[in-house]
């Protein structure tokens, strides 16, 4: 007859600890519902408790209190008085390090999956007295350690994983300090949802796109055209030695650089439904390697998607746009 094995108790520890931070998760984003873009900490929302150094604190006060009294001891019972005032200084000074303080979400630029999430939030202090030791937190991550001067204001990073693309929003992330003596432990949980946006991850070794080109005429093209003579324009810092109409110079003393325009111009269509791929997520990925290195060597590009089309063009707002559309889609404006 096999023996029953029963789980031991320190392997059930941490499924008891996850489902009893999850209750109090929830409970404290039911208490405080959603906050605002910028939100600053009342003495309710700052909760304090002891560390295991103010623990053990504690007790070591406790136990002096119980010899002063067993002795008699009046020098014992001074130090034992003091050491309780220090405690309770602290344990008031922890949890005032945080109230007064002005929490905003700052922005955060959009990555490709794989990379880290740099959510900036903005941790002002508009009081008189500095704040010491302030640092964000999440349950996978946790930001430098700062000190806010009197009306200091300081962006700090919370850098997240992600794995996939589309939206990635902070459902909550905390502010906390040990300051003073590390004997208390004080936080305060903000809900206020922001989200960033992460770009497919680009393959490493994609496929050259197809041969797809389209004729612009003549489309002129400042950056590159190199073809026809445009007229002058003055010149700027970068531009090459070659393109300088010395001419010009000899005549008039003013330094001016020839322009051109390309009139042959074309540029390369990336079709979702020419990626040789089956998988969704192996085809936005693809795509997106070919915008990043269109986009890199500066050339003309367009993107079809099922659902959009983006004529041929450059630079980063064109870039960013492409990037997007391929992050959202199938997964609508609101996925997360």
């Amino acid at each position: 007859m096999s023996s029953i094995r029963w789980p031991s108790p320190r392997s059930l520890i941490p499924g008891v600890n996850a489902a009893a931070s999850r209750r109090v998760q929830r409970w404290a984003r039911k208490r405080q519902g959603i906050d605002p873009q910028v939100t600053e900490l009342r003495p309710g929302r700052v909760y304090i408790l002891p560390t295991g150094v103010g623990l053990v604190f504690a007790l070591m006060t406790f136990a002096m209190l119980l010899g002063s009294m067993n002795y008699n001891n009046n020098l014992s019972f001074v130090l034992t008085f003091i050491l309780i005032g220090i405690g309770f200084v602290a344990m008031h000074q922890c949890q005032r390090n945080l109230v007064g303080l002005e929490l905003s979400f700052a922005g955060t630029e959009p990555v490709f999956a794989g990379q880290a999430a740099q959510f900036r939030i903005a941790v002002t202090n508009r009081s008189k007295s500095p704040r010491q030791r302030i640092r964000l937190y999440t349950d996978a991550a946790q930001s430098d350690i700062h000190d806010l001067q009197p009306g200091e204001s300081r962006i700090m990073i919370l850098a997240v994983k992600t794995g996939r693309r589309g939206w990635i929003s902070l459902d909550r992330f905390g502010i906390r300090t040990l300051f003073p003596f590390e004997l208390f432990r004080s936080w305060a949980w903000l809900h206020m949802e922001p989200r960033g946006l992460v770009y497919p991850n680009p393959v490493e070794h994609a496929p050259e796109p197809p041969v797809s080109q389209t004729a612009l005429g003549h489309r002129q093209h400042d950056a590159r055209g190199e073809e026809d003579f445009a007229g002058l324009r003055k010149f700027n810092v970068g531009d090459s030695p070659r393109n300088v109409a010395w001419k010009a110079y000899a005549r008039s003393g003013q330094l001016l650089s020839k322009q051109f325009a390309g009139a042959d111009m074309s540029s390369q269509w990336f079709d979702f439904d020419e990626v040789a791929s089956d998988d969704l997520e192996e085809r936005l990925s693809i795509l997106t390697r070919w915008v990043v290195d269109a986009d890199r060597t500066n050339e003309d590009y367009g993107l079809r998607l099922p659902a959009h089309a983006f004529a041929p063009a450059h630079g980063e707002q064109h870039r960013r746009r492409c990037l997007e559309a391929l992050a959202l889609h199938g997964l609508g404006s609101g996925s997360g």
